[in-house]
């Protein structure tokens, strides 16, 4: 497997993801690179430090998204859905293999995914039969519409509040601690997405 990990600059979360993934499954290809990334930037000295503290050493050099590393790739992990909603748009020919970390890597978090998207066209298949049949005054449709099935809007509120977080935090600029946390939670998905890759063989 070719997986390409993005995040912004390059050089905190996807190097940072970029040799966990490589010491957790070392017979995955890997590569990181940055929507808005320059060749050659180091990786943050922060970055460093952390990843050290954890036992992974690691040389990173920032390389930007480019075509080529979008086709190389067989999946793309992005750290958040601003990231993937911007690679839809510039490679939309890529969205079969296109995910954030979060919901790729964790089987609860594909699972919340799915039931909201769900619940959501639902909701809209209802919205459109009701204002197709609704006579009344064009301005109460949405009124009567949401009154007709506060239940399922109910259920959608409890839904998006139980969502799992679909990004990585951003420790760019931030404290060593908030750096620790970013690696904490890449440490999770990272073993989340080893255990995936293992079970799919």
């Amino acid at each position: 497997m070719k997986l390409l990990i993005v995040c912004t600059g390059n050089t905190c979360r996807s190097p940072m993801a970029e040799a966990l993934v490589r010491k957790r499954l070392p017979q995955v290809e890997v590569q990181s690179a940055g929507i808005f990334a320059h060749d050659g930037s180091p990786a943050s000295h922060q970055a460093v430090t952390v990843m050290e503290e954890a036992g992974v050493l690691f040389a990173h050099q920032s390389k930007p998204v480019t075509r080529e590393r979008v086709e190389w790739a067989d999946l793309i992990l992005t750290m958040t859905e601003q990231h993937k909603q911007l690679l839809l748009e510039q490679y939309p020919h890529a969205a079969e293999k296109l995910h954030t970390l979060p919901e790729y890597a964790s089987q609860e978090a594909a699972a919340a995914w799915k039931s909201l998207q769900e619940a959501y066209a639902d909701l809209e298949t209802k919205r459109v039969r009701f204002a197709s049949s609704f006579s009344g005054d064009p301005n109460t449709l949405q009124r009567e519409f949401m009154h007709a099935h506060q239940h399922e809007i109910a259920h959608i509120q409890e839904l998006e509040a139980s969502m799992p977080a679909a990004d990585i935090m951003d420790p760019f600029g931030r404290s060593i601690e908030v750096y620790r946390t970013t690696l904490k939670e890449l440490e999770f998905y990272v073993d989340k997405l080893a255990e995936k890759i293992h079970n799919e063989k």
